[in-house]
């Protein structure tokens, strides 16, 4: 029950790795408030987990446009109270080369994958500083730090949140507010399954370099990203964790 007393806000909630997010919050303790944009999905998982007892909510957002986050989230907050910790989990892959890249494919990656960090940090930061209390995850990747060919609008993105969080922990650690990164590395979420089924040779060249011989599971990501955000993390700040079965540690 390391969330216990906690309310936890989540973007992206509803499958993969938010989802492992909220399942694992609420075992922890913690009331749950998420965003998503899968009304079907969404909802499901709140009413499975009502069912068993749990303080969870949900409302549907856009979380790279502000005023539909902020809207979603200012509902939220009316029902649970202010946020104490946070997850920006939400965002997307892209796959692209520099010169056929189109400038609005550009533009509306990086509201997803990186300037939603910044909104929700916008939007938790003011009760968290009130209080003088907080943690914060962001979501990164492996690729934030090294990458694949074709990966260049990702892997900028993903940098760009490494970047981010190290100076917001830098910014908030006067109000008692710690702020951390997580880099997962190959993740098997619903995605990456139904994309290794439609490329066999990468999913087995995948589990080939991967030095433990598997992929993470959501859950794996998850349980670090919950320890991070509790008070057992009381002296983590600023930190990108990696958390990808040591496949950063290869050479090639």
């Amino acid at each position: 029950m390391i969330l216990k007393g906690e309310h936890l806000f989540v973007t992206g909630g509803a499958a993969g790795i938010g989802e492992a997010i909220v399942l694992g919050g609420v075992k922890e303790g913690a009331k749950i408030s998420f965003v998503d944009i899968d009304d079907a999905k969404a909802n499901a998982l709140v009413e499975k987990l009502i069912s068993e007892g749990h303080q969870v909510q949900y409302q549907k957002a856009d979380v790279s446009k502000f005023e539909t986050f902020k809207a979603g989230y200012d509902k939220l907050v009316s029902a649970f109270g202010p946020v104490t910790v946070a997850v920006s989990n939400a965002g997307r892959n892209s796959y692209a080369d520099a010169v056929e890249y189109a400038e609005e494919e550009w533009n509306d990656f990086f509201a997803l994958d990186l300037k939603s960090s910044w909104y929700l940090a916008k939007l938790c930061l003011p009760d968290m500083r009130k209080k003088k209390y907080g943690s914060i995850v962001n979501i990164s990747s492996i690729h934030g730090r090294m990458s694949r060919p074709n990966f260049f609008p990702y892997s900028a993105a993903k940098g760009g949140i490494i970047g981010l969080s190290r100076n917001l922990a830098l910014d908030e650690g006067k109000y008692g507010i710690r702020v951390n990164s997580v880099s997962p590395g190959t993740t098997a979420t619903p995605l990456l399954k139904s994309y290794m089924e439609k490329f066999p040779d990468e999913k087995a060249h995948a589990l080939l370099v991967a030095p433990n011989a598997r992929f993470g599971s959501p859950e794996e990501i998850a349980n670090v990203i919950l320890f991070t955000l509790s008070k057992d993390a009381s002296f983590i700040s600023g930190a990108d964790l990696m958390v990808d079965g040591a496949l950063h540690a290869r050479y090639a």
